[in-house]
């Protein structure tokens, strides 16, 4: 970029100014940075970032599928008010070995039932 100081020059009184500026102008050399190190870190850490994401990306591709399998079998679930005790018990085979242990014991309520829910007899 050049200044025309001849045009400062010529409507500005004080010229030791402009012989200032312009001789400091001349004398300014711009400073040249070596930045080939500060680059290569920046490549180095920019490649770990890619392979990290490329590792993310997999593993929430892989919980998406998981995701979209279950939301699958959400939509196509018999709605709850459908279903019968057969379909509960084949559905959790254990259900139907706790029930005959709690029966075999003598225990008719789940534990931990009236503190929930308290008592509903009408007796």
């Amino acid at each position: 970029m050049e200044v025309d100081f001849s045009y400062y020059r010529s409507i500005l009184k004080n010229q030791a100014v402009i012989d200032e500026v312009e001789s400091a102008r001349k004398r300014f050399q711009p400073v040249t940075y070596d930045v080939k190190k500060q680059i290569k870190i920046i490549e180095g850490f920019e490649a770990e970032a890619v392979k990290n994401a490329e590792a993310t990306k997999g593993k929430v591709d892989k919980e998406l599928e998981e995701l979209e399998k279950t939301l699958k079998n959400i939509e196509e679930a018999r709605p709850f008010e459908d279903l019968t005790v057969d379909d509960v018990a084949a559905a959790r085979p254990d259900i139907d070995t706790r029930t005959a242990d709690m029966i075999e014991k003598g225990r008719w309520m789940p534990a931990g039932y009236k503190e929930k829910f308290g008592e509903l007899s009408v007796l």
